[in-house]
């Protein structure tokens, strides 16, 4: 039987070619998937400007709830207390510490970096990378060294103009400096004078914890990082496990060394998430097509398994051909996928850190477990598919095979009747319970339903196309000439193949069109939601690190100006009282200094919001059992811990609430020190546009439009998910459509014959089968929209109050230009290869 599945290969290669692909593509992204799983597990970061410290010490770059579970990275530096270093510089085995402070630096003039984020150091932390001088000599105060990338044809001695907290300032080139090996993000050195005074010297730049260190309480400023080097003959393990370090604070050695440089990589719960989601998808997907192509190859052949049968073959030796062959092509097809499945996880990945969803300093790691887990999962895809398929087959009576062949049977087994139902209702189910959930749940929960919805579809799509073929549809058709006719027959005669082809594009469409219009709904709802809240006209925006004072008090006196407020946005946890509904998940924290937040106001008077105060959402203070004048413990994105008092209740849209705080204090607790934009309210727009920003470089100014640029929805990783399995879904969907069409049409050779030789010409079978194949794009793609309705609609409800998503209409218009391209060409060709021989011999042709 091996031999004779062997054989078989040459004469059904459209269909195997199909599952050979699926396969492939299906290996490939499950090995992906594996070495993204790898790579939140492992986080390796290779340090940069740090490398040369063999141990780094920082505070814990992720937040652990005091009474929950799980972490999330902080949103700002979690910086330490400067004395540290002189402790841990004392400790046995240390050589010697040396302490980094980072802070915004943008060097403006005379000459363009190409960079956009560059970041000050003092000259001291030079040996961390290490930097070494190629031309000057070390800073004094006032002066600079610069990496040898920003300083183009300065030289020593030329004078230099830098951004440093937002405020252009003049500085001589004291020397040129080159860095050892790779590092991303060139630096500028500042004399250690001028950053030890940086407060108020200077450089004018807010010490860590803000303008007096931990808001309010006049500590000293804190440093970034501190580098340890273990004296001669101690293990650097060894020295990072007995320092004596406070709480909050960690030693790192190796990689795990770049999450103390580089932000965002403090916990891999997002890849985690994203991988598994993402592989299996992949592996329902997969399961889905290959078992429509297996479906329809066996149902084919029942004439030629019939013989098999009638000559002798017993059930078990005709399974077992129908599982030899798809093994075969399958196998090949993994091994092939398996090693295109490092490309594909490299590929994916850049698109991550391309799109900001993971640091670019990230290591993508993709070992020999991510292969092995993709080969047995698909295989397993495979062989469970096969083998329904193949149990199908054996169990066919000889005489029932040679009847189904001529008049293919079109009704639906009870069972699978039921059970494409239960997937139907729990769809149903899902949508109904969506628009009840908040938004940050609402995807969570009716994400699925697309895909429950497309499993009912592909469950009971013989059934559908029956189902729509009404006398107003088929009418319609029927208008087209015998063509017409000859196709709404072929179409109800045909329902079971047809599926097969109906399946790919029902499953791609519900999960690209619902995918994709479910995030743009979301993020559009949570920018109207952050933007309504917001009164004023002109927005003034910095990337040179932040909006320097000086800039807020010249707008308060431009032209039409009645109203200015610093916007500031972080992240942040209520802990006493600890509030439950935020564990890992943080609180959105805003900022301001001015009458700019429209949100009604039920207690209290946001007047009050100054000094150490707080605003909060009356449904949380009710929960927490706090009213205006209680105190509470707020943790802020640098891990402080700050005592508030509450000074008003302001309610928030549903789902998007925030906490209000002063933005002096919230901003203190950032890593840049400074607010982010500032928001005017104008009586003369137009007038307070004109004004002049060029005495700070970096500055820009725009209508209100601009607040919800770069605004952290919080939905970086769940946008991510979704295009890539709107990516996953127009891959397959091109693979199985084409294919699954080239199996159906090829098949029908003697069909064509027979029509060519009772009068029919060429061109009026291929108006029928153009005719079938729009047919199936169009129910194809109703039922996907209809299936990703349930998804986009409740979510649509859930996020912004109406059943109306938002997104582009282009999107929709381009999807279906790709199922009709997919579609209809592939028809068009292979009905033309089809009929290229004779009508005599296609009646005798062997196979399909």
């Amino acid at each position: 039987m091996f031999r004779l599945a062997v054989t078989t290969l040459r004469y059904r290669t459209a269909a195997f070619l199909a599952i050979f692909v699926a396969v492939l593509l299906g290996g490939a992204l499950l090995s992906a998937a594996g070495g993204l799983l790898e790579t939140g597990l492992r986080l390796n970061a290779p340090p940069q400007r740090l490398a040369a410290a063999p141990i780094v010490v920082t505070g814990d770059p992720a937040y652990h709830p005091p009474n929950g579970n799980g972490a999330a990275a902080f949103p700002e530096r979690h910086r330490v207390d400067a004395d540290l270093a002189t402790k841990l510089a004392g400790t046995s085995g240390v050589a010697h510490a040396i302490p980094d402070r980072t802070f915004p630096a943008v060097v403006t003039t005379p000459f363009p970096t190409g960079y956009d984020a560059l970041a000050g150091h003092g000259w001291a932390s030079a040996p961390l990378t290490p930097y070494e001088l190629t031309a000057g000599h070390a800073p004094r105060s006032g002066q600079i060294v610069l990496d040898q990338r920003l300083a183009g044809t300065a030289k020593p001695g030329d004078q230099v103009t830098v951004a440093v907290g937002g405020e252009p300032r003049k500085f001589t080139l004291a020397g040129i400096a080159a860095a050892k090996h790779q590092v991303d993000n060139p630096a500028i050195f500042f004399a250690d004078a001028d950053v030890a005074a940086g407060v108020n010297g200077p450089l004018g730049v807010n010490g860590p914890g803000g303008a007096n260190g931990t808001a309010g309480t006049g500590e000293a400023a804190g440093v970034d990082a501190i580098g340890v080097f273990p004296a001669d003959g101690t293990s650097a393990k060894d020295l990072a496990k007995r320092l004596d370090l406070p709480a909050g604070v960690k030693a790192y050695t190796g990689d795990d060394r770049g999450g103390a440089e580089f932000t965002g990589i403090a916990t891999g719960l997002p890849l985690i998430i994203m991988s598994g989601v993402f592989g299996g998808m992949v592996a329902v997907v997969m399961a889905l097509v290959v078992s429509a192509t297996i479906g329809l190859s066996v149902r084919q052949r029942r004439r030629e398994l019939a013989l098999l049968r009638a000559s002798g073959a017993t059930p078990s030796q005709v399974g077992k051909m129908v599982v030899a062959e798809t093994m075969v092509v399958g196998v090949i097809g993994l091994v092939l996928g398996l090693l295109c499945g490092r490309f594909a996880g490299h590929w994916i990945f850049g698109m991550l850190t391309g799109g900001g969803v993971v640091p670019a300093q990230l290591r993508f790691d993709q070992g020999i477990l991510p292969f092995v887990g993709a080969a047995i999962l698909t295989f397993a895809v495979l062989r469970v598919t096969v083998g329904l398929a193949a149990g199908r087959a054996a169990r066919i009576r000889p005489i029932q095979a040679l009847a189904e062949a001529a008049v293919p049977p079109v009704a639906l087994s009870r069972v699978r009747i039921i059970v494409g139902l239960i997937f139907a209702g729990a769809t149903v189910a899902i949508a109904s319970s969506t628009p009840f959930m908040g938004p940050t749940n609402a995807a969570a929960i009716g994400g699925p339903a697309g895909l429950t919805g497309s499993i009912a579809v592909a469950i009971l799509a013989p059934l559908v196309i029956q189902r729509v073929l009404i006398p107003r549809v088929t009418g319609w058709i029927e208008k087209r000439g015998t063509a017409g006719t000859l196709a709404v027959i072929n179409l109800r005669v045909r329902a079971v193949q047809f599926g097969a082809i109906l399946i790919p594009i029902t499953i791609a469409t519900a999960i690209a069109v619902g995918n994709i219009y479910s995030q743009t709904t979301q993020q559009q709802a949570a920018v109207e939601a952050f933007t309504g809240n917001l009164s004023g006209d002109v927005v003034i925006t910095s990337t040179s690190g932040g909006v320097p004072a000086s800039l807020t008090e010249a707008a308060r006196s431009m032209p039409g100006v009645t109203a200015v407020s610093e916007l500031v946005q972080s992240k942040g946890w209520i802990e006493e009282p600890y509030d439950k509904s935020h564990t890992s998940d943080a609180w959105p924290l805003l900022g301001l200094s001015g009458p700019i937040y429209k949100g009604k106001v039920t207690k209290g008077s946001l007047d009050d919001l100054t000094g150490e105060t707080i605003a909060l959402p009356p449904g949380t203070a009710k929960k927490l059992k706090v009213d205006v004048g209680s105190d509470l413990g707020v943790r802020l994105g640098d891990d402080a811990l700050v005592k508030v008092k509450v000074v008003a209740l302001v309610e928030g849209p549903t789902g998007y609430e925030s906490l209000l705080l002063p933005a002096k204090l919230l901003s203190a607790h950032t890593t840049t020190g400074l607010p982010s934009q500032l928001v005017l309210k104008t009586t003369n727009k137009k007038a307070a546009l004109k004004t002049e920003l060029s005495k700070w470089p970096g500055t820009t100014m725009g209508s209100r439009d601009v607040l919800g640029n770069g605004l952290d929805t919080g939905l970086g990783v769940d946008a991510w998910i979704s295009y890539l399995l709107a990516a996953i879904a127009v891959a397959y969907t091109a693979i199985a459509s084409v294919n699954t069409i080239a199996v159906a049409v090829l098949d029908r050779r003697r069909e064509f014959g027979l029509q060519r030789l009772t009068g029919s010409t060429r061109r009026e079978v291929s108006r029928m089968l153009g005719l079938e194949g729009l047919m199936i794009a169009a129910i194809g793609l109703v039922t996907g929209l209809i299936t990703a309705a349930f998804t986009v609609l409740p979510i649509a409800l859930a996020t912004r109050g109406l059943p109306i998503p938002s997104g582009p209409i282009w999107i929709l218009l381009v999807w279906v230009a790709v199922v009709l391209l997919l579609v209809l060409p592939t028809t068009a060709i292979t009905g033309r290869i089809a009929m290229r021989s004779k009508p005599m011999d296609a009646l005798s042709t062997p196979v399909g």
